[in-house]
């Protein structure tokens, strides 16, 4: 049996940190890539480039935000699950991808359980929006108005969208039969009901909050489980006795499933301090986001649910989108 010296513990002790450091640090080293499924300057960008560059300095590595857009966030879902599993390649999943897609079409190039989740980042509450030309004042008002229409309409951003169920939500909620309009860019959507021509709107807060603070919208009431601070005066659908009509889109990181668990756990908690940074949370709460900020755990929890309360808005309604 070769006797061990000093030396070759050592020289083993070497090797063996090659091994395993050297690799470590060299992946350190190159740009992790977070694939973002909608255009620059959308929600799920504007999230995604805050918290990233506040990872990046904290963590002194490059993040790159690569936008892949179209088709809701499925084209960019389905390049990730097909990733590298090595800790290189994120994925900014939301709402539309991983709550609602896989309820509305019968094939999808991903599953949701493709993907390991990291930590899930904001909220987007919505707001019911009605143009100056309805009189309602309430939530109340505007029930009472709209049981008298035949039928009632109200715009979404289009077929399948979290508007769109969001409707259905309210809708339910109230024993109203509400026919969805459905534009085909949110920009057709906001004039439609800043015209007139629609007569309500659920608008994320990200982009609403100006048009009432500007007096072009009225607001009646928020689906954040409590007033938002940007519309303190507007009363939640929560407050209002109106527990189904609390909802909201949301936006988190994810990786391949078979990334490891040093990895997510890792990427989580870097994820989380930035989070907690004021001037990420001032930019973030600015941009009409609730943060939320969790663990991988209480991320599953909150995925668990989110896909079961879409997936019955999404049955309410008989939609299939193929």
């Amino acid at each position: 049996m070769k006797r061990l010296t000093r030396r070759t513990l050592i020289e083993g002790f070497a090797a063996f940190s090659a091994g395993t450091i050297l690799p470590a640090a060299a992946q350190q080293n190159r740009p992790i890539r977070l694939l973002v499924g909608f255009p620059p300057g959308t929600a799920p960008d504007t999230v995604a480039r805050i918290v990233t560059h506040k990872m990046s300095e904290n963590m002194g590595q490059q993040f790159v935000v690569e936008n892949v857009a179209g088709a809701g966030g499925m084209i960019a879902a389905a390049q990730a699950a097909k990733a590298a599993p090595d800790g290189n390649t994120l994925f900014m999943n939301t709402v539309s991808d991983m709550s609602i897609a896989p309820h509305i079409y019968s094939k999808l190039n991903y599953s949701p359980k493709d993907f390991a989740l990291i930590s899930h980042l904001v909220y987007t509450d919505f707001i019911l929006v009605v143009p100056p030309s309805v009189q309602a004042k309430s939530v109340a008002e505007y029930i009472a108005w709209a049981k008298k229409q035949t039928p009632m309409f109200m715009a979404t951003f289009g077929p399948g969208s979290p508007a769109h169920f969001g409707i259905a939500m309210f809708a339910n909620s109230i024993g109203l039969k509400v026919e969805p309009v459905h534009y085909k860019t949110t920009a057709d959507a906001m004039t439609g009901v800043l015209s007139g021509a629609v007569p309500g709107l659920f608008v994320t807060a990200s982009l609403g909050v100006q048009y009432v603070k500007d007096g072009k919208l009225r607001a009646l009431a928020v689906t954040s489980p409590s007033r938002l601070a940007q519309l303190s005066d507007v009363p939640s659908f929560a407050e209002l006795g109106f527990p189904q009509a609390v909802f909201a889109a949301w936006f988190g990181l994810a990786a391949p499933s078979a990334t490891p668990t040093s990895v997510l756990e890792r990427i989580s908690v870097e994820a989380r301090k930035a989070l907690q940074n004021a001037d990420v949370r001032q930019k973030l709460e600015a941009a009409g986001f609730r943060i939320s900020g969790t663990s991988k755990d209480e991320f599953s929890v909150i995925a668990q649910k989110e896909y079961s309360s879409w997936g019955d808005a999404a049955r309410s309604t008989g939609f299939r989108a193929d």
